[in-house]
């Protein structure tokens, strides 16, 4: 295991998703700046509980799982202002959380196994289907890909990642979402994604 830093987020990335951030807190520029000259990542972690901003008043509580953000791009419009656009790389547990320099999470991170490459059962099919009618009503709109919620290239054929994709996407709680990211059998994933497009309308 490895200790890592941690952002605490409402809601989660997957693997192979994509998060854009506007970081402003001294916490968070510290971890990435640090990030950024060591050419390390940092741990997106749902909060099931507090702010995203901290306020004295709350207490903070993380989800027991996560995925690690790796920062592809950066941009600093001005003093103390970093944009990043950033890229979820591989799951882990998280153990031991704990407060560190100006309240900045830390824990060990216990990495869990990439999906395997699984098929779309034909039974799920209606999910990846209405992922890929998304995408190209984008395209349509002349929607360019980086500005997309989802990067290329769209995997339509992968269960592991149209179903991490719906997880991203979907309004869900982040308990929900942790679970979620918890499970390692991506079909299984999957199945629950497409029972909540069903029950919302949004497939057959």
């Amino acid at each position: 295991m490895a200790l890592i830093p941690l952002f605490p987020l409402s809601h989660a990335l997957f693997p192979a998703g994509v998060l854009r951030l506007r970081v402003f807190e001294v916490r968070y520029l510290d971890m990435v700046r640090r990030a950024l000259a060591e050419g390390s990542g940092f741990g997106v972690v749902a909060l099931l509980a507090g702010s995203e901003v901290r306020r004295p008043e709350e207490r903070e509580t993380l989800a027991d799982v996560g995925t690690m953000a790796r920062i592809d791009a950066w941009d600093a419009p001005m003093p103390a202002l970093l944009e990043l656009r950033c890229s979820g790389q591989g799951r882990f547990r998280l153990h031991s959380p704990q407060l560190a320099k100006y309240g900045l999470w830390m824990g060990e991170a216990e990495p869990i196994p990439d999906d395997p490459p699984t098929a779309v059962p034909p039974a799920l099919q209606p999910a990846a289907d209405a992922l890929g009618r998304l995408v190209a009503q984008w395209q349509r709109d002349g929607v360019p890909a980086e500005a997309m919620p989802l990067a290329p290239p769209y995997r339509l054929d992968d269960a592991g990642w149209v179903a991490d994709r719906w997880c991203e996407l979907l309004p869900l709680p982040p308990a929900e979402k942790a679970r979620l990211l918890a499970m390692e059998d991506p079909v299984a994933r999957l199945a629950v994604a497409q029972g909540v497009l069903q029950a919302r309308g949004l497939a057959p």
